[in-house]
């Protein structure tokens, strides 16, 4: 990925996006710096909490990346998957509703949402709900899709 421009946030900026994520999350990011690494040729940016890349920025929707999530542990906003979904959810697969064991039920329909696997609670996936949470176990069909996994571009991004 190539960075097209690098600037720290207003403190404006930073209240808003902390106010963002602990809506979406329940994460209170708590950060000292952060920094907007605006990216040539990508559908989204990325902000350094600390020198981390602790969000991911799409157009005008703020959310954590992978690594932000692990580090931060979101309370709300979460899909957990059971062990036979791992290796897909990792490899940047959709999320189907069998490997699904919980999902917030707060979560509507275009919200983006924490895919995390049931054992250690770890975030495999960033996705976007294509159902409520109410309506996400079941038997059969697509309920996120993904668009950020553990391994993609974003994931090994490094400044």
């Amino acid at each position: 990925m190539q960075i097209k421009s690098r600037h720290h946030l207003r403190a404006d900026e930073i209240d808003e996006l902390e106010a963002t994520i602990e809506a979406q999350t329940g994460v209170d990011l708590g950060g000292e710096t952060y920094e907007m690494v605006e990216l040539a040729e990508e559908p989204f940016d990325v902000v350094l909490v600390d020198g981390e890349a602790d969000v991911v920025q799409f157009a005008e929707e703020a959310f954590l990346t992978v690594q932000g999530a692990n580090r931060h542990e979101p309370t709300r906003g979460i899909v957990t998957v059971d062990a036979g979904a791992i290796s897909f959810v990792s490899d940047g697969a959709d999320v189907m509703r069998p490997g699904i064991v919980a999902a917030d039920e707060d979560v509507s329909e275009g919200d983006l949402v924490t895919v995390a696997e049931e054992t250690h609670g770890k975030t495999l996936a960033i996705g976007r709900a294509l159902v409520d949470g109410d309506e996400m176990a079941g038997d059969a069909g697509k309920v996120v899709e993904s668009i950020h996994h553990v391994g993609d571009d974003l994931f090994e991004f490094a400044v």
